[in-house]
Protein backbone atom coordinates (compact mmCIF):
# COMPACT_ATOMS: atom_id res chain seq x y z
CA UNK A 1 0.00 0.00 0.00
CA UNK A 2 1.16 3.54 -0.76
CA UNK A 3 -0.16 6.52 1.24
CA UNK A 4 0.29 10.26 0.62
CA UNK A 5 -1.55 13.44 1.51
CA UNK A 6 -2.08 16.94 0.12
CA UNK A 7 -4.00 20.01 1.33
CA UNK A 8 -6.28 21.21 -1.49
CA UNK A 9 -8.97 23.16 0.34
CA UNK A 10 -7.47 26.60 -0.30
CA UNK A 11 -6.76 26.10 -4.02
CA UNK A 12 -8.78 28.03 -6.61
CA UNK A 13 -9.34 27.80 -10.35
CA UNK A 14 -7.33 30.64 -11.98
CA UNK A 15 -10.18 31.32 -14.44
CA UNK A 16 -13.13 31.44 -12.04
CA UNK A 17 -11.56 32.14 -8.64
CA UNK A 18 -13.74 29.33 -7.26
CA UNK A 19 -12.47 26.53 -5.00
CA UNK A 20 -11.18 23.57 -6.98
CA UNK A 21 -10.37 19.95 -6.25
CA UNK A 22 -8.45 19.60 -9.53
CA UNK A 23 -5.15 18.92 -7.75
CA UNK A 24 -6.55 15.64 -6.41
CA UNK A 25 -5.50 14.27 -9.81
CA UNK A 26 -1.87 14.86 -8.76
CA UNK A 27 -2.47 12.93 -5.54
CA UNK A 28 -4.20 10.02 -7.31
CA UNK A 29 -1.54 9.81 -10.02
CA UNK A 30 1.26 9.91 -7.46
CA UNK A 31 -0.15 7.25 -5.17
CA UNK A 32 -1.73 4.82 -7.64
CA UNK A 33 1.07 5.41 -10.13
CA UNK A 34 3.67 4.45 -7.54
CA UNK A 35 1.73 1.29 -6.68
CA UNK A 36 2.03 0.28 -10.34
CA UNK A 37 5.66 1.44 -10.55
CA UNK A 38 6.67 -0.84 -7.71
CA UNK A 39 5.19 -3.82 -9.62
CA UNK A 40 7.26 -3.31 -12.78
CA UNK A 41 9.62 -6.03 -13.95
CA UNK A 42 13.43 -5.87 -14.16
CA UNK A 43 14.65 -3.24 -16.61
CA UNK A 44 11.15 -1.77 -17.04
CA UNK A 45 9.61 1.68 -16.65
CA UNK A 46 5.93 2.47 -16.29
CA UNK A 47 3.82 4.86 -18.35
CA UNK A 48 0.29 5.85 -17.31
CA UNK A 49 -2.39 5.27 -19.94
CA UNK A 50 -5.56 6.16 -18.00
CA UNK A 51 -6.48 8.05 -14.83
CA UNK A 52 -9.81 8.62 -13.11
CA UNK A 53 -10.94 10.65 -10.11
CA UNK A 54 -14.41 10.31 -8.55
CA UNK A 55 -15.73 12.54 -5.76
CA UNK A 56 -18.72 11.93 -3.50
CA UNK A 57 -21.61 14.43 -3.80
CA UNK A 58 -20.54 16.14 -0.57
CA UNK A 59 -16.80 15.71 -1.10
CA UNK A 60 -15.93 19.32 -1.86
CA UNK A 61 -18.18 20.56 0.95
CA UNK A 62 -16.32 18.34 3.41
CA UNK A 63 -12.97 19.70 2.20
CA UNK A 64 -14.10 23.33 2.36
CA UNK A 65 -15.41 22.83 5.91
CA UNK A 66 -11.79 22.27 7.02
CA UNK A 67 -9.65 23.56 4.13
CA UNK A 68 -6.32 23.29 5.94
CA UNK A 69 -6.77 19.56 6.63
CA UNK A 70 -5.11 17.39 3.95
CA UNK A 71 -6.80 14.84 1.74
CA UNK A 72 -5.20 11.43 2.23
CA UNK A 73 -4.87 8.93 -0.63
CA UNK A 74 -4.32 5.24 0.13
CA UNK A 75 -3.41 3.18 -2.94
CA UNK A 76 -3.32 -0.56 -3.56
CA UNK A 77 -3.22 -3.01 -6.44
CA UNK A 78 -6.38 -4.07 -8.27
CA UNK A 79 -6.16 -7.39 -10.07
CA UNK A 80 -3.18 -9.37 -11.34
CA UNK A 81 -0.35 -8.20 -13.56
CA UNK A 82 -1.15 -8.43 -17.26
CA UNK A 83 -0.90 -6.25 -20.35
CA UNK A 84 -1.47 -3.35 -17.96
CA UNK A 85 -1.14 -2.70 -14.26
CA UNK A 86 -4.14 -1.25 -12.42
CA UNK A 87 -4.13 0.48 -9.04
CA UNK A 88 -6.99 2.00 -7.06
CA UNK A 89 -6.86 4.53 -4.25
CA UNK A 90 -9.29 5.82 -1.66
CA UNK A 91 -9.48 9.53 -0.83
CA UNK A 92 -10.29 10.51 2.75
CA UNK A 93 -10.56 13.83 4.57
CA UNK A 94 -10.44 13.90 8.37
CA UNK A 95 -11.18 10.18 8.37
CA UNK A 96 -14.20 10.36 6.04
CA UNK A 97 -14.13 8.81 2.59
CA UNK A 98 -14.83 11.50 -0.02
CA UNK A 99 -13.90 9.72 -3.23
CA UNK A 100 -11.40 7.57 -5.03
CA UNK A 101 -9.40 7.12 -8.18
CA UNK A 102 -7.61 4.69 -10.46
CA UNK A 103 -4.48 4.65 -12.59
CA UNK A 104 -3.87 2.15 -15.36
CA UNK A 105 -0.25 1.76 -16.37
CA UNK A 106 1.71 0.07 -19.16
CA UNK A 107 5.11 -1.40 -18.29
CA UNK A 108 7.70 -0.76 -21.01
CA UNK A 109 11.27 -1.86 -21.64
CA UNK A 110 14.01 0.25 -23.16
CA UNK A 111 13.31 3.32 -21.07
CA UNK A 112 15.94 5.67 -19.63
CA UNK A 113 18.77 4.19 -17.60
CA UNK A 114 17.66 6.27 -14.63
CA UNK A 115 15.64 9.34 -13.64
CA UNK A 116 16.20 12.37 -15.86
CA UNK A 117 18.04 15.03 -13.80
CA UNK A 118 15.89 18.00 -12.86
CA UNK A 119 17.01 21.58 -12.37
CA UNK A 120 16.56 23.57 -9.18
CA UNK A 121 13.15 24.57 -7.87
CA UNK A 122 13.07 28.36 -8.09
CA UNK A 123 9.56 28.86 -6.70
CA UNK A 124 9.37 30.21 -3.16
CA UNK A 125 6.36 28.45 -1.63
CA UNK A 126 4.16 30.04 1.02
CA UNK A 127 0.63 29.23 2.21
CA UNK A 128 -0.53 31.89 -0.26
CA UNK A 129 1.20 30.38 -3.32
CA UNK A 130 -1.48 29.81 -5.97
CA UNK A 131 -2.22 26.56 -7.74
CA UNK A 132 -1.36 28.26 -11.04
CA UNK A 133 2.10 29.14 -9.72
CA UNK A 134 2.65 25.64 -8.35
CA UNK A 135 1.83 24.23 -11.79
CA UNK A 136 3.68 26.92 -13.79
CA UNK A 137 0.57 27.69 -15.84
CA UNK A 138 -0.80 30.96 -17.18
CA UNK A 139 -4.48 31.49 -18.04
CA UNK A 140 -5.23 33.28 -21.31
CA UNK A 141 -8.26 35.61 -21.55
CA UNK A 142 -11.18 33.60 -22.88
CA UNK A 143 -12.08 34.18 -26.51
CA UNK A 144 -14.90 32.26 -28.13
CA UNK A 145 -15.88 28.95 -26.56
CA UNK A 146 -12.43 27.68 -25.52
CA UNK A 147 -10.68 28.20 -22.19
CA UNK A 148 -6.92 28.25 -22.71
CA UNK A 149 -4.23 27.61 -20.11
CA UNK A 150 -0.58 27.83 -21.15
CA UNK A 151 1.75 25.22 -19.64
CA UNK A 152 5.12 26.87 -19.12
CA UNK A 153 8.27 24.73 -19.00
CA UNK A 154 9.44 23.97 -15.48
CA UNK A 155 11.57 20.94 -14.53
CA UNK A 156 9.81 20.62 -11.18
CA UNK A 157 6.51 19.62 -12.83
CA UNK A 158 8.18 16.88 -14.85
CA UNK A 159 8.18 13.20 -13.97
CA UNK A 160 11.18 10.86 -13.75
CA UNK A 161 11.47 10.53 -17.54
CA UNK A 162 11.42 14.29 -18.22
CA UNK A 163 7.86 14.96 -19.41
CA UNK A 164 4.99 16.75 -17.64
CA UNK A 165 3.78 14.69 -14.67
CA UNK A 166 0.51 12.92 -15.49
CA UNK A 167 -1.20 14.32 -12.41
CA UNK A 168 -0.18 17.87 -13.36
CA UNK A 169 -1.54 17.52 -16.89
CA UNK A 170 -4.77 15.95 -15.57
CA UNK A 171 -5.13 18.89 -13.18
CA UNK A 172 -4.66 21.37 -16.01
CA UNK A 173 -7.33 19.58 -18.04
CA UNK A 174 -9.80 19.74 -15.18
CA UNK A 175 -9.17 23.46 -14.68
CA UNK A 176 -9.98 24.38 -18.30
CA UNK A 177 -12.93 21.99 -18.62
CA UNK A 178 -14.43 23.22 -15.34
CA UNK A 179 -13.93 26.82 -16.38
CA UNK A 180 -15.66 26.13 -19.71
CA UNK A 181 -18.77 24.56 -18.19
CA UNK A 182 -19.03 27.32 -15.57
CA UNK A 183 -18.96 30.26 -17.97
CA UNK A 184 -21.97 32.46 -17.29
CA UNK A 185 -23.18 30.29 -14.41
CA UNK A 186 -24.43 32.03 -11.27
CA UNK A 187 -24.33 28.79 -9.26
CA UNK A 188 -21.19 26.69 -9.76
CA UNK A 189 -21.12 23.24 -11.33
CA UNK A 190 -18.78 21.24 -9.14
CA UNK A 191 -16.59 18.55 -10.62
CA UNK A 192 -17.71 15.03 -9.73
CA UNK A 193 -15.58 12.95 -12.09
CA UNK A 194 -12.46 13.27 -14.21
CA UNK A 195 -11.55 10.66 -16.84
CA UNK A 196 -8.17 11.06 -18.53
CA UNK A 197 -6.43 9.25 -21.39
CA UNK A 198 -2.71 9.72 -21.99
CA UNK A 199 -2.04 9.47 -25.73
CA UNK A 200 1.64 10.42 -26.01
CA UNK A 201 4.36 12.20 -23.98
CA UNK A 202 3.37 15.77 -23.07
CA UNK A 203 6.40 18.07 -23.23
CA UNK A 204 6.12 21.66 -22.01
CA UNK A 205 7.43 24.51 -24.14
CA UNK A 206 6.51 27.86 -25.65
CA UNK A 207 3.32 26.48 -27.27
CA UNK A 208 2.20 23.79 -24.81
CA UNK A 209 -1.30 24.40 -23.51
CA UNK A 210 -4.59 23.04 -22.15
CA UNK A 211 -7.80 23.72 -24.08
CA UNK A 212 -11.24 23.23 -22.54
CA UNK A 213 -14.72 23.41 -24.04
CA UNK A 214 -18.23 22.72 -22.78
CA UNK A 215 -19.86 19.73 -24.46
CA UNK A 216 -23.21 20.21 -22.76
CA UNK A 217 -24.43 22.44 -19.94
CA UNK A 218 -27.79 21.52 -18.46
CA UNK A 219 -29.85 22.73 -15.55
CA UNK A 220 -28.14 20.58 -12.92
CA UNK A 221 -25.23 18.91 -14.69
CA UNK A 222 -22.64 19.56 -17.37
CA UNK A 223 -19.93 17.80 -19.35
CA UNK A 224 -16.71 19.41 -20.50
CA UNK A 225 -13.94 18.14 -22.75
CA UNK A 226 -10.28 19.13 -22.60
CA UNK A 227 -7.01 18.37 -24.34
CA UNK A 228 -3.35 19.01 -23.62
CA UNK A 229 -1.38 20.08 -26.68
CA UNK A 230 2.38 19.65 -26.54
CA UNK A 231 5.03 22.03 -27.78
CA UNK A 232 5.07 19.98 -31.01
CA UNK A 233 1.42 20.87 -31.69
CA UNK A 234 0.17 17.31 -31.13
CA UNK A 235 -2.62 16.38 -28.72
CA UNK A 236 -0.96 14.47 -25.90
CA UNK A 237 -3.65 14.02 -23.22
CA UNK A 238 -7.45 14.20 -23.31
CA UNK A 239 -10.05 14.33 -20.55
CA UNK A 240 -13.78 14.46 -19.92
CA UNK A 241 -15.05 16.24 -16.82
CA UNK A 242 -18.57 15.94 -15.40
CA UNK A 243 -19.94 18.53 -12.99
CA UNK A 244 -23.12 18.82 -10.91
CA UNK A 245 -24.77 21.51 -8.83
Amino acid sequence: MVVASMPVGTMVNPFTGMPTTAALAVLVDDVAGRVNFYRRGPGQWTVSSELTVELSPDGIDAILAAPEAPVVASGRTLGPEGATLLAICTLTHRGTTIGGGTVRTVAITGGPDGPVPRGPDTLVRTPQTSLADLMSVRPVPVEGETCLLMQQPDPIINNLIGIVHGGVSATGLELVASAAINRGQSEPLRTASIRVNFLRPFAAGARSRYEGTALRVGRNSAIGDAQAVGDDGKVAVIARVTGYR
